[in-house]
């Protein structure tokens, strides 16, 4: 239901109330006047009556009902004559006010007073005098008539005009209404007019202000939807490149290893032969095939120590574990002035995702490389730890720290690549200064993710 429609029906139904206690009020006063009428005219009639039964005595009956037909019909009371054996004499007859019309009944029994009848006795007669209201209840009902024709038109009037000044009222909330139905269909760009009145003008600017800002939350939300969709385009294309390099390393650590391995030691082996068969024959040529000797076991070791740079097949064979130990070894020969603490123990980790080893070892190699590269270390600390829920690979050193605004300086590629990496696994990074000095470098990987090879 509407509200023009609710607000016209409260109005309607005060209307019609105000119209049935004014017509109440209207039927008690007539009841009252009715009353005093009949009341009056027959106190009159039988005064009258019986002052002329006194004068009439002397002359008996005849003279009375001589008087009672000059006299006729008295208003408001019907006047009978019985002689003394009970026959009647004489009859009122029928009034001439407004002949052949009488008021409903109902309306007659609910405004007529009580029966009233007076007997008077002369001579050898009876004169009886009863009220009878209906010339009154008559009047009363044709003045009542156009009363409450006047009441239902002015009712319908005051309904009429009250539903063509509420619709006008309400108008401006019907606008606000279809605005808001446009909004729900997804029109975000409806404005609403001004609006007539106080209250729906204040009620349509507050709806414009919040299409407004809903207008600006829909294209902040867009704007947001379209950078997460780059940034996860940016970070599948990011995985998807970070997968290529590290096959492309795989591959060239494998040449390297098997192909390029093979053909140095060969050489090594062929210049050690030569060496050793001309040597005293032809010293010169002798030197130079040792010469050849060195310089591919240098080469050959300088392979080596790139392998485990390009990729850690110590890692595919090994596991984990392995993979760390011998990062922490190499470390130890090429830094020999370092000291690298490892706490950890094999069989405590759980079967890892290549992937996921890979991302530790990754994080584990960048984190000592830069405590010595940039942070001047002498001493570090490897850890993994396996808790309830994760596991948490940490590397701690005893360098100059990071800046306060590190993060905000360019450089540091490494460790943005390994963050995305570590992300793209579904853990998280963190990077800070430890304590007392040096950085802390914390990797944490949930459990729920490492399965596949054992480490």
């Amino acid at each position: 239901m509407s509200l023009r429609l609710k607000i016209n029906l409260i109005v309607g139904t005060l209307t019609v109330m105000f119209v049935v206690g004014l017509l109440a009020l209207e039927i008690g006063n007539l009841r009252v006047s009715v009353n005093e009428e009949v009341v009056a005219a027959n106190r009159v009639a039988s005064q009258l009556l019986k002052r002329m039964a006194g004068l009439s005595a002397s002359e008996g009956t005849p003279a009375m009902l001589s008087f009672l037909k000059g006299v006729g019909r008295v208003r408001s009371a019907e006047i009978s004559l019985v002689d003394s054996q009970g026959r009647t004499l004489y009859e009122s007859p029928p009034s001439p006010y407004k002949p052949g019309r009488d008021a409903p009944a109902w309306f007659e029994r609910m405004i007529s007073p009580a029966p009233s009848i007076q007997i008077h006795d002369f001579a050898d007669a009876r004169l009886r005098v009863r009220a009878n209201a209906s010339r009154a209840v008559l009047d009363a009902w044709d003045f009542l008539l156009p009363f409450s024709a006047g009441a239902v038109a002015l009712l319908l009037a005051i309904n009429v005009l009250v539903f063509w000044l509420v619709g006008r009222a309400v108008r401006p909330l019907q606008q606000v209404v279809d605005g808001l139905v446009q909004l729900q269909a997804g029109r975000f760009n409806v404005v609403l007019p001004p609006l007539r009145g106080t209250e729906a003008a204040a009620i349509g600017a507050a709806f414009n202000r919040l299409v407004g800002v809903l207008g600006e939350l829909l294209a902040t939300e867009r704007r947001a939807i379209r950078a997460e969709q780059q940034l996860s385009d940016s970070r599948e294309l990011t995985r998807w490149i970070d997968h290529r390099l590290e096959q492309e390393r795989h591959l060239i650590a494998r040449e390297l290893h098997d192909e390029l391995g093979q053909s140095v030691t060969a050489i090594r082996s062929l210049a050690l032969s030569i060496a050793q068969r001309i040597l005293d024959r032809d010293p010169e040529s002798g030197q130079a095939a040792q010469l050849i000797a060195e310089e591919s076991s240098r080469l050959y070791d300088a392979m080596h120590g790139l392998i485990p740079r390009l990729t850690p097949l110590v890692l595919d064979s090994f596991g984990l574990s392995e993979a760390l130990m011998d990062l922490a070894e190499r470390t130890r020969k090429t830094h020999p002035d370092v000291q690298l603490a490892l706490r950890f123990e094999s069989g405590q980790l759980p079967p890892l995702d290549p992937e996921d080893a890979l991302a530790l070892y990754r994080a584990a190699q960048e984190g000592i490389t830069n405590a010595l590269r940039h942070g001047r270390a002498r001493h570090l600390m490897l850890e993994l730890q396996r808790g309830v829920e994760e596991l948490t690979l940490t590397v701690e050193d005893d360098g100059d720290g990071l800046a306060v605004d590190w993060q905000q300086k360019p450089g540091h590629h490494g460790l943005r690549w390994l963050a995305e990496r570590v992300l793209a696994q579904g853990g998280r990074l963190v990077i800070e200064n430890a304590s007392s000095r040096g950085v802390r470098l914390r990797v944490v990987l949930p459990l729920a993710r490492l399965t596949g090879t054992a480490a």
